[in-house]
């Protein structure tokens, strides 16, 4: 293990007894194969099962093992056409589980996560039964003013590149702190807390994940 690795577990394990005082469940795995394989063993078989728009859950090959098992129903937004976006939202609200990442963590176990749209951090809010979130130890930051810089200057600018929107951050790879009609920061939630026990649960990978 290199040197770096080694102080992201180490921040890993003080970022899981931060989510733990904050009603939030956290994992470590140190690859995205460990991750995949310990996400599959917290789904119960049967149970509804979606995911928000994530390169992270990809990179962790969830939804192919998700679909290549069988044993779940699996709601896949790609199966829906931009008609029908309404109606995959409204499925992903009342699933069992939601998958997602996280835009920054902080050592102290507060989640930032920013949207267009709003379905994605409404859902990690209220909604699914559970709500599973995969991160790359990439995302961790000091402190909440850090999550509030990495969110627009770091993960936004890849994410309008990915999504093809007409942004300031697309064209400059930085936040012009925009108002047009395809900015993805609409909304910039901050999770200090899941009220409900055992509904959040994040597992800190130990590799670059995501944007």
């Amino acid at each position: 293990m290199s040197f770096i690795k080694a102080a992201r577990k180490k921040q890993a394990e003080a970022i899981i007894s931060a989510l733990k005082k904050r009603n939030m469940n956290g994992y470590y795995c140190e690859t995205k194969e460990d991750c995949c394989e310990l996400v599959l063993s917290m789904l119960a078989e049967n149970s509804s099962v979606t995911w928000g728009g994530t390169e992270s859950i990809k990179e962790c090959s969830i939804p192919q093992k998700l679909h290549e098992s069988g044993k779940y129903n699996v709601i896949d937004r790609a199966d829906y056409s931009p008609e029908e976006m309404k109606e995959y939202y409204k499925k992903a609200f009342s699933a069992d589980y939601y998958l997602m990442s996280t835009n920054a963590i902080t050592l102290d176990g507060e989640l930032m996560n920013i949207d267009g749209n709003g379905n994605r951090v409404a859902s990690l809010i209220f909604g699914p039964e559970k709500v599973i979130i995969v991160t790359g130890m990439n995302k961790v930051v000091p402190q909440i003013e850090d999550a509030y810089d990495r969110v627009r200057n770091v993960a936004s600018p890849p994410n309008t590149i990915r999504l093809h929107k007409n942004t300031p951050c697309a064209a400059n790879g930085k936040c012009g702190n925009c108002y047009c009609d395809d900015c993805i920061c609409n909304q910039i939630v901050v999770t200090r807390r899941s009220r409900d026990k055992d509904r959040i649960h994040v597992i800190l990978v130990n590799e670059n994940l995501g944007f």
